[in-house]
């Protein structure tokens, strides 16, 4: 009988320590979360904070976060579309639409020879060439049914340009100032060389208002290419049967600019939207963070690894050589 006790009170510790331990990890997340809205912490040091937080305590939330991060993310793009003019937007989508089309095209085009050249399954490289060329892990979201991919296919695609994605904030806008780029120049180049929306609006917020507005703008007219791409992407793959998903959102954003524009009422709420905006992009760099893992860079394998950063690397100095002779 002694004995029984004794197993039930270690069986009750152990229990209650497995729960306070937990309780902890959900707390620290749960601060951490709450301090990336605040206006002192910046978009880099929450993607930053978000990856040493998985790694030291682990993310309690990993699921929610994924699905959180999403909407979020569509949520302050929206929002951003407060602070913008409709005229200013059509002048940046304008000046973009030449970089834009000679940058698909050629990164789709090379993604496809370092495909058979690395020998990377079919259905790997297109995501991977689909993502780098437009807009990361929504155009291989998007993409992803049509070519028929493998769970281990697109989660290998969105392990890459997340990893590069995230090294992107955080060296473009110092790279920026290296090289001397106005802001008008700098968002013309995020929306252009950087994978995801998240880390093109992160950095462009980073360098300045107009840089977040001309990559902003750019960056989700580049988006809509994922209907064409679909298309194409159908014929590529001879699918008859998957559907073609469309970035709504994007509608939304182009409503809140024309929204702002014509109606002065309310600019006297658009500063509070954009806060709140920022806000939201902040605490999506966050979440986005600890979704990375140095376990998920190690099951990439080094030839799609190789093959993301070379396209990676062409599309960047590509861009700003274009963009500091032509912008």
């Amino acid at each position: 009988m002694y004995h029984k006790i004794i197993q039930i009170m270690k069986i009750i510790h152990s229990e209650k320590g497995l729960f306070q331990q937990f309780t902890t990890q959900k707390v620290i997340f749960l601060i951490c979360a709450f301090l990336c809205l605040m206006p002192f912490i910046s978009s880099p040091i929450a993607l930053v904070l978000g990856f040493a937080v998985a790694q030291i305590f682990g993310n309690p939330y990993e699921i929610q976060s994924r699905k959180v991060s999403s909407t979020l993310l569509k949520v302050a793009v929206v929002g951003l579309g407060f602070g913008m003019n409709i005229f200013s937007a059509i002048q940046a989508g304008k000046e973009g639409i030449v970089f834009t089309v000679v940058s698909i095209s050629t990164l789709m085009i090379l993604g496809f020879l370092f495909t058979k050249l690395f020998k990377i399954e079919k259905a790997t490289g297109y995501l991977i060439s689909a993502g780098t060329a437009i807009c990361g892990g929504s155009a291989i979201a998007a993409i992803a049914p049509i070519t028929k991919a493998k769970p281990n296919q697109i989660s290998v695609a969105l392990a890459v340009v997340f990893t590069l994605n995230s090294i992107a904030l955080l060296i473009f806008p110092p790279l920026g100032h290296l090289f001397n780029l106005s802001q008008h120049e700098f968002g013309l180049w995020c929306a252009i060389a950087i994978h995801d929306t998240s880390s093109v609006v992160g950095a462009a917020s980073k360098y300045g208002e107009e840089a977040l507005q001309v990559a902003t703008t750019v960056k989700l007219a580049r988006a809509l290419w994922i209907i064409p791409l679909s298309f194409l992407t159908l014929l590529f793959f001879k699918n008859t049967t998957s559907k073609i998903n469309i970035p709504w959102f994007i509608g939304l954003f182009l409503i809140a600019i024309c929204v702002n524009t014509y109606v002065p009422f309310v600019h006297q709420f658009s500063p509070i939207i954009i806060d709140l905006s920022k806000a939201a992009l902040t605490l999506t760099l966050f979440l986005i963070g600890t979704s990375l893992s140095f376990k998920m860079i190690k099951n990439i394998g080094y030839k799609p690894l190789l093959m993301a950063i070379i396209l990676w690397v062409i599309i960047g100095v590509g861009s700003l050589i274009m963009i500091m002779n032509l912008a």
